[in-house]
């Protein structure tokens, strides 16, 4: 089992900047990739951003923007988002995929950017 609590979710105005953290714990050595995804209201949950040990991977949509990062003392997965844009706004979930292909979520944490 994997746990993953999120935080760092806030209201920002255009052009700002979050970081989003990502609390892992429980079998962590059992994890390939952990990931952020995002749902805004009416729309489908889209991944913006992967990492796992050998690369990191982002949507094109927050590519130059996002950077997603990991502090392995801390068990801690970051995505730092800057330059928001008003698109950006949806509710962001920490994803954690097992080499079993078994995933985890977390309870997500809203990003608001006003324009």
């Amino acid at each position: 089992q994997v746990q993953l609590a999120e935080s760092g979710g806030g209201l920002v105005q255009s052009g700002g900047s979050l970081r989003l953290s990502c609390v892992v714990s429980g079998l962590i050595p059992s994890i390939y990739s952990v990931n952020w995804y995002r749902q805004a209201p009416g729309n489908q949950r889209e991944r913006v951003a992967t990492l796992t040990d050998v690369y990191t991977e982002y949507a094109e949509s927050v590519k130059g923007r996002f950077t997603i990062s990991r502090d392995n003392s801390k068990e801690t997965v970051y995505l730092q988002m800057n330059n928001l844009e008003p698109s950006d706004t949806a509710k962001y979930f920490c994803n954690a995929v097992q080499y079993s292909n078994a995933q985890f979520w977390g309870l997500g944490t809203q990003v608001t950017v006003s324009s």
